[in-house]
């Protein structure tokens, strides 16, 4: 099976990772920079280019689209759509889980605990805003933001009211977000591979920031999860329509909540917690699902 993995740099852990279970699977791979593609649309023959070269020949595409180029990045992976090759997760599906307010939106509409969430156009709705999630302390966060950038935690009303506004008055969108205390600073990333969780683990904060993101300086380790935490992980990949995720959950006092379904999931920090080879489950995951074809096709031509 030939395998391309749309990746900015090859050097990237996640990336070297799946290059490596393809290769001891016995797979030829391909890293390929989406932001290099270029595609020919037509009805008869659309193609993806790369280098001068058509990408014609490959049975599987893994997608690890960053935040930074989810528009062109999701382009390239449609036009692979159109070629009729095996993306491990589509273009509609990335960009569903990408957009944080719709994914939101979707999982509170099919009963999904989630944090209580605001998200306003006008400053005039501040005040109300703020007392709509529970008062302060609050998390706001940006829209794009990934790896805990673009999160704020505001400890006073005034604070809170002062960076909505600042943020707003940039024109940049937000949302404003109950503060679970509770939580202590920890979270659980579930890793989801078709309809099963195959590893999770425990996310904690270093002292004095409440993000728990390892790109923040947080540690993680093993942690077993209840069966709630699992079904719910499950459904909102089922829902954003992903094959492989990273679902972010956090425990309250009124049980798992979720915050975030990642459709570029991070290895490193997983698999060492978990000791778990998980880029070889995302590769024989490929070999179940993606019908053979493209490759055979243009060896026999």
């Amino acid at each position: 099976m030939k395998i391309g993995i749309l990746s900015r740099k090859q050097e990237i852990f996640s990336t070297k990772r799946l290059v490596e279970a393809a290769h001891a699977l016995g797979h030829e791979v391909k890293v390929i920079d989406p932001l290099r593609c270029y595609v020919d649309i037509n009805s008869l023959n659309p193609m993806v280019h790369y280098k001068e070269h058509p990408l014609n020949n490959f049975d599987a595409i893994i997608p690890r689209i960053g935040a930074s180029i989810t528009f062109y990045g999701t382009a390239i992976v449609r036009q692979f759509e159109m070629m009729g090759v095996y993306c491990v997760n589509d273009s509609v599906s990335i960009s569903r889980a990408r957009d944080k307010l719709r994914s939101l939106q979707l999982l509170s509409r099919k009963g999904v605990g989630l944090p209580i969430t605001g998200f306003a156009h006008s400053t005039e709705m501040t005040q109300d805003l703020i007392k709509l999630v529970g008062g302060a302390p609050l998390v706001i966060k940006l829209l794009e933001g990934t790896q805990g950038k673009g999160v704020v935690l505001a400890e006073t009303k005034k604070a809170a009211a002062s960076v909505i506004d600042a943020l707003r008055g940039l024109e940049t969108f937000i949302l404003v977000q109950q503060f679970i205390k509770e939580s202590d600073g920890a979270d659980i990333r579930c890793f989801v591979i078709g309809d099963k969780v195959v590893a999770s683990m425990k996310r904690q904060a270093q002292d004095g920031e409440f993000r728990s993101n390892l790109h923040q300086g947080g540690k993680a380790e093993l942690i077993t999860i209840t069966t709630k935490e699992r079904q719910m992980a499950i459904k909102a990949t089922r829902m954003m329509g992903l094959r492989v995720s990273g679902v972010d959950i956090i425990r309250s006092k009124k049980g798992p909540l979720l915050l975030e379904v990642n459709s570029s999931p991070g290895l490193k920090g997983i698999e060492q917690a978990t000791r778990k080879d998980i880029a070889k489950m995302v590769i024989q995951y490929i070999e179940k699902n993606a019908p053979l074809g493209n490759s055979r096709r243009k060896e026999k031509g």
